[in-house]
């Protein structure tokens, strides 16, 4: 039967209607279901990598196994390649510290590494320094220990390039060097009371000062100035031992060792708590820093046979191994302080998304009553009045393994930040 134009079939429009559903349905499948299949093994793929738990990551697997090695427990063996740098090859050793230019006899304190307990830490390596600090900037804030440290991290970069000085004042108490080719800046901010603080009297009830220390004020020499800084290092503890008046709201309320009268002494933990409680307030309190806060822990000092200014000295040539020694009385006081203080800031600086970190050198500073300049710090000839300094460290020395550590903290922020990013990116 022929049709015209205009006619069908009683039942051809639910039959054209069904096949074209059909076709519809079908183009559909095809095209979803390996979508569907794609983005689930894209699921998967971001769930194994991100997993903590995941052996296929990388970035993972580095944070677990830092996360089971504490880098800062273990003890010293020897190290035959060491130094890395010499007392002539490298100028930014303070003289002081210039030991073996000054005729220390023996040099076996120089060749020793820290072997943590449960990993190994790498020796430091200035180029991989350099190359995580590209377009960076890290600052020490404290007293003459801290810039014992920038000073040695300054001769294990040499061998790789020596910074320019960019100081935008003379006085050496405020020094900033840039890495040029890096665009890496380094300073130092000399505050060793942390806090503001002023001399009261310079010879006091022991001939070594007496300091007014404003125990609830910010030294506004380097809190006014750390804003811009990616990384500061911030450590204090030995100019503690000192008298001290202590001032909080523009009034005495104590002191340490001042002899005053009508003054209660509270002792030096008191002001010591206070200035470091001041200290990271002060840091949460700026708006505009958005860097890391690394807490570099005391480093014990080593006189025997008197104190510092009674003549006592620093005399052994080898380190403690770990059982030969432990961490009491002022030293562990001092450390227990900071440690506590620290995690109250750090509380307080995540609800901020602040970053806080422990440059923990103290057991390992401990075992080294060897790495100290001693009466090597100045000619023999010279007519000086200097105490034995078994406070600081010889340059070369042990205090060079802080850059071991710090660049291995580095290394770890690193891959934590690319694990983030992995994860939440």
């Amino acid at each position: 039967m022929k049709l015209h134009g205009n006619e069908v079939l009683p039942s051809g429009k639910s039959y054209t209607l069904h096949k074209i559903l059909a076709i519809v349905i079908t183009l559909v499948l095809l095209t979803v279901i390996p979508l569907i299949y794609n983005l689930i093994n894209y699921s998967l793929f971001l769930h194994n990598t991100t997993s903590p738990t995941s052996p296929s990551s990388p970035y993972s697997n580095a944070i677990q196994q830092q996360d089971e090695c504490d880098i800062f427990t273990g003890e010293w063996v020897p190290n035959p390649n060491a130094p890395y740098y010499t007392s002539s090859s490298c100028w930014a050793i303070h003289e002081h510290q210039n030991c073996m230019k000054y005729g220390r006899p023996d040099g076996g304190f120089m060749q020793w590494r820290w072997k943590p307990d449960a990993c190994d830490l790498p020796i430091f390596n200035p180029s991989q320094f350099l190359d995580l600090m590209r377009d960076k900037s890290l600052a020490f804030v404290g007293d003459s220990v801290g810039r014992n440290q920038m000073q040695s991290l300054i001769c294990l970069l040499s061998p790789v390039e020596y910074p320019k000085d960019v100081s935008y004042t003379s006085d050496e108490n405020f020094k900033r060097w840039k890495y040029t080719t890096y665009n890496f800046t380094m300073a130092s901010f000399w505050t060793p009371h942390l806090i503001k603080a002023a001399m009261g009297d310079s010879n006091g009830p022991t001939k070594t000062g007496l300091f007014n220390l404003y125990l609830d004020e910010y030294d506004q020499d380097w809190t006014t100035q750390i804003d811009e800084f990616d990384y500061i290092i911030i450590s204090g503890g030995h100019w503690f031992f000192r008298p001290m008046v202590f001032y909080e709201r523009h009034r005495i309320v104590g002191c340490h060792y001042c002899l005053l009268e009508n003054v209660t002494d509270l002792g030096m933990y008191y002001g010591y708590r206070k200035a470091f409680r001041t200290a990271f307030k002060a840091i949460n309190s700026l708006e505009n820093f958005k860097g890391t806060t690394i807490l570099r822990t005391f480093a014990p000092s080593h006189f025997e046979n008197g104190l510092w200014n009674q003549g006592g000295n620093c005399l052994r040539t080898r380190p403690f191994r770990s059982n030969e020694t432990q961490l009491e009385g002022h030293n562990l006081e001092l450390y227990m302080i900071q440690m506590e203080e620290f995690k109250i800031a750090e509380r307080e600086g995540r609800k901020r998304g602040r970053k806080f970190r422990v440059l923990d050198t103290t057991q390992a500073m401990l075992l080294r009553p060897d790495g100290h300049p001693s009466r090597y710090g100045h000619l023999a000839s010279e007519n000086v009045t200097l105490y034995n300094d078994c406070v600081h460290w010889c340059l070369p020395g042990p205090i060079d393994a802080w850059s071991d550590f710090l660049l291995e903290m580095l290394k770890m922020e690193g891959i934590r930040s690319a694990r983030d990013g992995l994860q939440f990116g």
